[in-house]
């Protein structure tokens, strides 16, 4: 077995890359399954009610709310994941920003069933699948970055963010190409909004069966 604390820099820096990598498939995958799942689905309340449409455009300001963390969020860290523990701006008050913004918008996409139950069956989902990925971030950083990594998942949460520990840090060096690279992978929240109006007007016409409702 390979001793990553003695493995050259490129080698953990290529090393993080493949969870990067994963996480990017986890949230492909996910959304994949759930928009295959919710074809057949509806909320209980009707597409024409005040309720449906209001769930509805609350779910069109997590997507862009979780695009918006996310890029904040790539700001900060701008590649220096594996080189150093990154303490500022999102990162001071939650371990994983870029997973936790995946998760608003997650939620974002499941409001456009119009349905409460989508915006909370999407958010644990996405959680919950991420979840197993943030364990094996965690495992290679331990050995990579030693103990001011250990030092601080001591004082910041892994997940759910507590705002009082905010400090606004340093964005370190500037990388156009990573910020590109994030507002890409955000904009496929955005597939929800065209998406689910397909799905509504397919099922408002019978193409599509309705096999369940939920709330």
């Amino acid at each position: 077995m390979v001793d990553e604390t003695k493995v050259p820099a490129d080698n953990q820096i290529e090393g993080l890359g493949g969870y990067q990598y994963m996480r990017r498939v986890v949230l492909t995958v996910l959304i994949v399954v759930l928009f295959a799942a919710l074809l057949f689905g509806q909320s209980t309340f009707r597409p024409d009610t005040p309720v449906h449409e209001s769930i509805e455009m609350f779910g069109v300001l997590l997507i862009f709310l979780g695009i918006a963390g996310r890029l904040w969020a790539t700001l900060y860290i701008g590649g220096r994941k594996s080189s150093e523990v990154v303490t500022g701006g999102p990162y001071s008050i939650t371990r994983n920003p870029l997973y936790v913004f995946s998760t608003v918008a997650a939620a974002g996409v499941g409001a456009q069933i119009g349905s409460f139950s989508g915006i909370i069956l999407f958010a644990l989902l996405c959680a919950g699948a991420f979840h197993i990925v943030i364990l094996r971030e965690e495992k290679f950083l331990k050995q990579a970055l030693g103990a001011p990594y250990e030092a601080y998942l001591a004082r910041v949460p892994r997940f759910l963010p507590k705002l009082s520990l905010y400090q606004e840090g340093d964005t370190g060096s500037f990388k156009p190409r990573l910020l590109l690279n994030t507002l890409l992978d955000g904009l496929v929240f955005l597939v929800a909004l065209p998406a689910f109006e397909l799905i509504d007007g397919a099922q408002q016409s019978g193409v599509l069966p309705v096999l369940f409702r939920m709330p």
